[in-house]
């Protein structure tokens, strides 16, 4: 298994690209600001063929480059149906708190090809098996995609801004809903083993014991409370 991952753009968003080994075809996750060039470099250092690119959420910074991507590859988009309208219009989606300047730089829209995801669905891309759990909150469409358990390599789960080292995604956008969010992580990441690496929207990769055992949300959900402090800001 080959998973490369770089912090892309002024949020430091985390895109990855996923395939079963070097040389072979993959997948993009999240192809946010500024990274089409970070993109191209990790598929020539790898010797990658992408195949699509699937998102957690619609927000700019894990969506910004989507349009660069898919259309160098000629390869299709997925998004969960809630969020797919933020692709063509980010500012509705950010209260417009994101300004004009900044939103002069990008280039916004769908690709020619967009797939929209559903609750459980198990896409089969590039010789790997993604599942899909849609997981509100942060966003009314933020999914996560796991990977299960492979040869010598754990599950992998792949939490958007679900789930973070030691906090949880903003609640506080449009869309956004703290009782959604806590719901989601009881639902999608306490039934998750100990041993799952969990590679996050933003910041470094933990393990879902690691946050069992020290992040305050998910130690609240998992004793039936309601959450603990207000999390630190990450991205959008």
């Amino acid at each position: 298994m080959l998973i490369a991952g770089f912090p892309a753009g002024a949020w430091g968003t985390n895109c990855y690209l996923v395939a079963p080994a070097a040389g072979e075809e993959c997948v993009i996750i999240d192809p946010g600001h500024q990274a089409a060039q970070g993109v191209e470099e990790t598929l020539k250092k790898h010797r990658l063929k992408p195949v699509a690119v699937v998102l957690t959420h619609g927000h700019i910074d894990h969506v910004a480059s989507v349009v660069p991507v898919c259309g160098a590859h000629d390869v299709p988009a997925w998004i969960h149906p809630a969020d797919r309208y933020m692709m063509s219009d980010p500012e509705k989606a950010l209260g417009r708190s994101i300004g004009m300047p900044l939103m002069g730089e990008l280039t916004v829209g769908e690709p020619d090809d967009v797939h929209e995801l559903t609750d459980g669905a198990k896409l089969a891309l590039a010789g790997l098996e993604l599942t899909v759990s849609h997981a509100p909150g942060h966003t009314k469409g933020s999914v996560t995609f796991g990977m299960p358990e492979a040869a010598d390599v754990p599950p992998v789960f792949f939490s958007g801004d679900l789930l973070f080292a030691g906090s949880i995604g903003r609640t506080d956008l449009p869309g956004g809903d703290m009782a959604e969010m806590l719901e989601s992580l009881a639902r999608v990441c306490l039934p998750l083993d100990d041993s799952t690496v969990v590679l996050s929207g933003h910041g470094p990769q933990t393990t879902i014991g690691r946050e069992r055992a020290t992040n305050p949300y998910l130690r609240e959900v998992a004793a039936g409370g309601q959450g603990a402090a207000p999390a630190p800001r990450r991205g959008m």
